[in-house]
């Protein structure tokens, strides 16, 4: 039965709450959350699954559906008969793909669910036609999930408590760049990804198109009592040629771009003092082309991608070191 109404917080959360709330999901997660994919019929986790409990939102947790209004349509998707409140799902229309249909979406995430037909059992008469990929399963008698809110401000407190900041470097292929991050003391994360362009959750087949106007990225998180924002700078510089635009060596495209994302205001004044030094030294023979851009969207680039020498310690492809 649904709780209370007011046992959920359903205001919209911010773009960038949803970001991070979708770094960890899956690509097929994000495609379908994010850029409303559909996936393959009769592929999903949950078309078939008979279990009791509760269907929540994969990106923030709102209860969707139960597993009492869950019923075998044969359509290849999950199907229910009702929401599990009528408040928690946004229902519009869609004349994509040539179609007049309702899609339905999280009322809190604004996530892509599925869409809802007439065609459905009484006494509602409704299908909603739900990708698995857009849920997440809470079995009947465990705790729902509370508002990611809360989760993503004790997350914020205790990287405060521990000095842990985040900055973001692209400076060629991401494969090696991540490994020379990793590298350096006080570094304690680097995560590949795709920043610096106008398209929500890319894939790498996109980037690579050169559609898409992201840079292959790096997501640097330190401890900046060990190392400081300025001597990732000082390894940045070294890591690549940040004169030659739009490439690096033999990898050529837009995605290559030399580039510093930067996510405070310190951060920003320290990149651009840092970039205006170098160039007006004689470490480089050509004006740099590096770009600096404020407050961006980093986007987790697919597993296979991460850690990518360690997984593959026989790739001809150098690793730059800072020198």
């Amino acid at each position: 039965m649904p709780a209370a109404e007011d046992d959920f917080n359903l205001n919209p959360l911010t773009l960038r709450e949803v970001e991070r709330l979708s770094q960890g999901l899956e690509p097929i997660e994000r495609r379908v959350t994010c850029t409303s994919a559909t996936e393959q019929g009769f592929t999903g986790t949950y078309n078939d699954f008979e279990k009791q409990g509760t269907y929540v939102c994969v990106v923030c947790g709102l209860p969707l559906f139960d597993s009492e209004a869950k019923f075998n349509s044969g359509c290849g998707w999950p199907s229910f008969s009702e929401p599990y409140d009528a408040d928690h799902v946004e229902e519009v229309a869609d004349s994509s793909g040539g179609m007049q249909r309702t899609e339905v979406r999280c009322i809190r995430s604004g996530s892509h669910l599925g869409h809802v037909f007439d065609d459905g059992p009484p006494p509602t008469d409704l299908r909603y036609c739900i990708n698995s990929s857009a849920l997440a399963f809470v079995s009947e008698g465990a705790p729902l999930p509370g508002d990611p809110r809360d989760l993503l401000r004790r997350l914020d407190d205790v990287m405060a408590l521990h000095h842990v900041e985040v900055a973001v470097f692209g400076a060629g292929c991401f494969w090696g760049v991540e490994a020379a991050f990793r590298a350096i003391t006080g570094v304690l994360e680097a995560t590949c990804g795709y920043a610096g362009g106008d398209i929500p959750h890319p894939t790498y087949q996109e980037v690579c198109a050169g559609t898409t106007k992201h840079a292959e990225v790096v997501q640097v998180h330190f401890n900046a009592e060990q190392v400081s924002f300025g001597e990732l700078l000082e390894a940045f510089w070294s890591l690549h040629d940040p004169t030659t635009l739009h490439r690096q060596g033999p990898d050529v495209g837009t995605q290559y771009r030399s580039i510093i994302l930067t996510y405070s205001a310190e951060q920003q004044a320290a990149a651009e003092a840092s970039r205006a030094a170098q160039d007006s030294s004689d470490r480089f023979e050509a004006p740099i082309v590096t770009e600096i851009l404020s407050a961006p969207s980093f986007y987790r680039a697919e597993e296979a991608h991460q850690r990518y020498f360690e997984k593959h310690p026989d790739r001809g492809c150098s690793v730059p070191r800072p020198q």
